[in-house]
């Protein structure tokens, strides 16, 4: 994947000290930006900003805070490198959620780690859901297969909403992201209070979630899940859904139909110690009784017990 990482500077003393420390790295590119094409700079999003303080007219600290207020640019790591090496000075930049200052003279080496660090921890997050912060298919997929080895007895819960697309078509999807956080929160505040310890919460996509609890019971918690979320979830309804039960929403071919409200299914899959080889195994299992819990009305739970 490219990484495009913007030089701010006014005289382009920068650029060519990064091309030539970059000149084996090809997934590297970078631009030179004048202070005066920052509005356009920031609609690219580039990968990572780095601020020559030395090289710019304007102040650093109201360019840092224009960055940091632009709305598609609140996560893009911004370096500012600078020959001003004042502690109070230093402190204002990095109160602007900075990440790195930099004093000048530079070791090019330092800066150049510097670069590659921030770009490999920007891709190790963009593995955690940026919707509800929870961590996506690759920590999932390594916290199974670390279960299955160490031989642990587990439950592994699959989650998902009943009648989503329904709710999305009627409320718009701002507020279906909006159902996705809550249901998130029901799952964290559920197993926090539950007590258990060695817990995992994992966000699949979507509306899917996965939670792996230890153990092999754990039909309590499920049911406290479903009784916190059918009591909370009203709130994302208007009070005339709620009256009728149900929501309606056109076809395509303009037909009115009706679809209960929002509800939560999960299947729940025990995993013995030896009952499965790899990870794959228990997704399928996962699948069929996910299938069982959703084709039943409303909020239910499924079990699958089998050796």
């Amino acid at each position: 994947m490219m990484q495009e990482i913007y030089i701010i500077d006014d005289d382009d003393s920068s650029i060519v000290i990064f091309r030539e420390l970059f000149k084996n790295d090809p997934e590297y590119k970078f631009t030179s930006v004048k202070t005066e094409q920052i509005d356009i700079a920031l609609k690219n999003i580039p990968s990572l900003i780095v601020i020559n303080e030395d090289a710019i007219d304007r102040n650093v600290v109201d360019l840092c805070r224009k960055i940091r207020k632009d709305e598609d640019n609140t996560i893009t790591p911004v370096i500012v490198v600078s020959s001003i090496g004042d502690r109070e000075h230093r402190l204002k930049i990095l109160q602007e959620s900075i990440e790195y200052f930099i004093k000048k003279p530079v070791d090019e080496q330092y800066l150049y780690h510097t670069v590659k660090n921030l770009n490999r921890l920007l891709a190790t997050n963009r593995r955690i859901s940026p919707l509800t912060g929870l961590p996506g298919n690759v920590q999932i997929h390594a916290e199974l297969k670390k279960r299955i080895a160490n031989n642990e007895v587990f439950c592994v819960l699959y989650l998902d909403l009943d009648n989503f697309k329904a709710y999305n078509d009627v409320y718009g999807f701002l507020k279906g992201d909006q159902i996705i956080e809550f249901t998130a929160e029901v799952i964290m505040k559920c197993i926090h209070d539950s007590g258990l310890e060695h817990t995992f919460i994992g966000h699949i996509g979507g509306d899917d979630f996965i939670a792996i609890v230890p153990g092999n019971t754990c039909e309590k918690l499920c049911q406290s899940m479903l009784a916190h979320f059918d009591y909370n979830v009203k709130k994302y309804f208007l009070e005339e859904d709620l009256q009728r039960g149900y929501i309606e929403v056109a076809n395509r071919k303009g037909i009115i139909e009706q679809f209960p409200l929002t509800s939560l299914s999960i299947g729940v899959v025990v995993v013995d110690e030896g009952r499965f080889n790899n990870i794959l195994e228990i997704g399928e299992v996962g699948a069929q009784v996910k299938h069982a819990a959703k084709s039943v009305m409303g909020s239910s739970y499924a079990v699958d017990r089998r050796k």
